[in-house]
């Protein structure tokens, strides 16, 4: 299983934020395992410190704006990109301001700068959060939507849509997460000039020019108008009939507007609090799309905490009841692990099918049969037997023997016909012969036996 990642050391950016013109520094910093995303405010007093999630999102006009009580942050979302797709889980920010410096509009030189001070590899295992059924978000106002369909890995396809000439339709399609760096990065944020004059309005670009952002001239206005609004942005005069893209550097790609809005779907979906395998097609996405659908997801992990592990029947096992047998000195009528699907260096995946034919259901019960919790409980033990005694030399010579059990919870019956997915892992490492493990039970993707246990290995006489 794939472990956590925090930043080897910390590293630091400096520049003007877009919106307030403000000079700036962020700081990114190493932190411990399950830490994920948080932000500090260290010019405030207190020096509060902001969850990184969606919940915490207060504003998405012209960004992603995270608050708590009265200290906010806001253009967090390149950053935030960065940290996700280079697969990096635990992250403390410091920022001495309120925003992220813009920096050139992209997420190159976060990008640079974690490659430069390097990453490491943490004890705790990455909580992947699996997609297995399609998730859709649509806003029938805007016509944006925001779909998930199971996946081998991350990646997403996103279109965009504008009542342009010089930007009418766009896509870009990002496959490898390993590919960021080369294909998505470096792609820069945009406006377009009919959005510039009610932005400084609103209080907001003060620190937007043409070294940070693609400006698009795409519906013609009289020379005095452009004029003057070139002057508000600091920028020469040019010929207001001449349209197109009005930049210092020429695009990195021709679709560089749309690899930037699939940059900005990933810094909103980082803040769901845990990556996710699973595609991502984005029509005509923006920051408030992207909060709503990432609130949402957040709202569907916390009904499934705990996943169900991925069970395909086709696949052949890693272990099957002949080398069960061999490691477990169980037999009929108690042997109840049939297979094992899934192992790891600290947690297994086996499987029970019951049948009608239990002998147990012949007392418990005639008219309603239910497998007994003390055998969900055996049963889950012995996968996790099974996960001890495969390490060990001459399994045959061993046993295993229940010392304690805890936090024993039923939340469904068991009946014939259920296939029982067991998920055991241990809780710390073996010692002296005693395992403390937690083991999970699933029918389909639900839920029905929980338990933590204790367990010594005992050589034979």
């Amino acid at each position: 299983m794939l472990k956590q990642k925090t930043l080897k050391e910390s590293f630091s950016l400096s520049g003007k934020g877009l919106h307030t013109g403000l000079q700036l520094t962020v700081t990114f910093n190493p932190a411990p395992e399950n830490h994920g995303y948080k932000i500090q405010r260290t010019d405030l007093e207190g020096q509060p410190v902001i969850d990184a999630v969606a919940e915490n999102v207060v504003e998405t006009t012209r960004g992603t704006v995270l608050a708590k009580n009265d200290a906010k942050v806001s253009t967090v979302e390149h950053g935030m990109a960065a940290l996700y797709a280079l697969g990096i889980d635990n992250c403390l920010i410091q920022v001495d301001g309120p925003e992220f410096p813009i920096l050139d509009g992209s997420a190159q030189y976060y990008v640079k700068e974690i490659e430069r001070v390097g990453t490491v590899e943490q004890n705790a295992v990455k909580d992947f959060y699996i997609i297995k059924s399609k998730t859709e978000f649509r806003d029938e106002k805007t016509g944006s939507s925001i779909i998930l369909l199971p996946d081998e890995s991350f990646s997403l396809n996103v279109l965009v849509s504008y009542d342009s000439t010089i930007l009418p339709n766009q896509f870009a399609t990002l496959e490898d997460m390993g590919k960021f760096k080369e294909e998505i990065a470096a792609s820069r944020t945009f406006v377009f000039v009919r959005e510039i004059e009610p932005l400084l309005q609103a209080g907001l670009i003060k620190g937007g020019d043409l070294d940070n952002a693609i400006v698009i001239y795409e519906r013609e206005m009289s020379q005095e108008n452009f004029d003057k609004l070139a002057d508000v942005i600091g920028v020469p005069h040019m010929d207001a009939k001449h349209l197109g893209y009005i930049n210092h550097k020429p695009l990195v790609w021709p679709n560089e507007c749309a690899r930037h809005k699939l940059l900005d779907v990933i810094g909103d979906m980082a803040l769901i609090g845990k990556p996710i395998k699973g595609r991502i097609i984005a029509t005509r996405p923006g920051h408030t799309i992207n909060n709503k659908f990432a609130r949402q997801m957040r709202k569907e992990i916390r009904l499934h905490e705990i996943q169900a592990p991925t069970y395909d029947c086709n696949r052949p096992p890693i272990m099957d009841v002949n080398r069960i047998r061999e490691l477990l000195p169980h037999r009929y009528p108690m042997q109840l692990v049939d297979k094992v699907i899934e192992i790891g260096a600290n947690y297994i995946v086996g499987v029970k099918n019951v049948t009608a034919n239990e002998p147990f259901f012949q007392g418990h019960f005639p008219q309603e049969p239910v497998m007994p919790g003390v055998l969900q409980i055996e049963a889950m033990a012995q996968t996790g037997g099974l996960l001890v005694l495969n390490s060990i030399d001459e399994p045959e010579r061993y046993s295993t023997y229940f010392m304690k059990i805890d936090g024993v919870k039923f939340r469904q019956k068991v009946v014939p016909g259920d296939t029982l997915i067991f998920r055991v892992e241990l809780l710390a490492p073996i010692r002296r012969g005693i395992s403390t493990m937690k083991g999970y039970i699933f029918v389909g993707e639900k839920v029905v036996c929980e338990a933590e246990f204790m367990a010594q290995i005992v050589k034979n006489k």
